[in-house]
């Protein structure tokens, strides 16, 4: 297996010349497009992805290792089948809009102005993790690990308690309705 490191790649679409399987270390890929691209078997490690098109991409067993996506849209990617080893990453001004991260290990994730529309976050560990000016509106939390998770500034949630392990984390008493909602209670 080939490894990559400290190369830029800008502007590439991948969907025509597919990413070469392999290791990728302190890689940039800047407006790169992977739309429904096989990414499965690659590993990416201390990587930024810049302003790409990340939607619909096939993931399995492909390792994300401190990966920083910033302005992607990373829409409808099942991230259960991913490597689960070292698995790290940070949003910030992503659209993972109907992504799922069903039984991922996602400590100390940071999601910072995302958009996480229908998001399915049943079963992961997101204790420490931080929800920074995200729309999280329709997405599922069930079964959560949310100890020390931080929704204060998080908007549109909905995360029934009773479901979900919520131990020390924080919201803002002007977002409580995220938490009652189920309740049928009017709040104003």
């Amino acid at each position: 297996m080939n490894t990559l490191s400290d190369e830029t790649f800008s502007k590439k679409d991948f969907t025509k010349n597919p990413l070469e399987i392999g290791e990728y270390e302190n890689c940039v890929f800047e407006n790169c497009i992977f739309y429904a691209s096989r990414l499965s078997g690659i590993s990416f490690s201390n990587c930024e992805f810049n302003d790409c098109d990340l939607s619909l991409i096939i993931i399995e067993k492909t390792a994300f290792r401190d990966v920083h996506f910033n302005d992607c849209k990373i829409i409808g990617v099942d991230f259960e089948p991913a490597n689960d080893f070292g698995l790290r990453f940070h949003f910030k001004n992503c659209n993972l809009t109907h992504s799922i991260f069903f039984n991922k290990d996602l400590r100390k994730t940071v999601f910072d102005h995302c958009i996480l529309h229908e998001t399915d976050f049943t079963q992961a560990n997101l204790m420490e993790s931080s929800f920074k000016h995200s729309d999280l509106s329709g997405s599922v939390f069930d079964q959560t690990h949310l100890e020390k998770a931080d929704f204060t500034e998080a908007l549109n949630f909905r995360i029934i308690p009773e479901n979900n392990f919520l131990q020390k984390a924080k919201f803002s008493q002007h977002h409580l309705s995220g938490l009652l909602s189920h309740l049928g209670i009017e709040i104003s």
